[in-house]
Parts: C-alpha cells; sequence; structure tokens
C-alpha cells in the first residue's frame, strides 16, 4: 500500500511541474537573436584573430553589438563586406 501511495504522490507531482513547465515555456518564450549567426556565416570563416578578436565569432559579436568595424576583417573581400555592411544596417535593434 505504501509503495502504491508513492506511485501516485510521483505521478501528481510530474504533472503538476510538467503543467508549469509547459506554461512557462509558451508564455515566458524570448525569440532568440540570430543576427550573430548571420553575420558570421557572412565572415570568411578562417579565424586568424588579425581583427583583433577571438576569432569569427567574437568579431561577430563585436559587429552586432557596434563596437568594432567590419574594415578590421583583413581576409574578408570587399563585396563581403559591403554586403555585412548592409545586413547590419537593415537589421539593428532599436
Amino acid at each position: 500500500m505504501e509503495i502504491l501511495k508513492a506511485g501516485i504522490l510521483m505521478l501528481v507531482l510530474g504533472a503538476v511541474i510538467g503543467v508549469f513547465l509547459g506554461f512557462a515555456g509558451i508564455h515566458l518564450y524570448v525569440e532568440p537573436d540570430t543576427r550573430v549567426e548571420d553575420v558570421l556565416g557572412m565572415l570568411p570563416g578562417y579565424n586568424c584573430g588579425g581583427c583583433g578578436n577571438p576569432g569569427c565569432a567574437g568579431m561577430a559579436e563585436k559587429l552586432v553589438e557596434g563596437s568594432s568595424k567590419i574594415e578590421q576583417c583583413r581576409p574578408c573581400k570587399a563585396d563581403m563586406k559591403e554586403k555585412i555592411k548592409e545586413y547590419l544596417a537593415a537589421h539593428a535593434k532599436a
């Protein structure tokens, strides 16, 4: 009888926690910012560190923050630099 009570208690507790997590997942969802991944995909991907950042991922983060200039990326071709500038101008956060 004690095992049955413990089992029922665990089922009820699991159901309550599941409902709470489901509610929280729906109502507390925050839309992710994909700009860093998008800019990272446009960078050459050499991870050379020539820009003074720890690889292309660091450079992409700085570009999205606005604390770095694309001109610091030496391996990046001029047409891609312009494409990145246009992307950042079009997708600037308020």
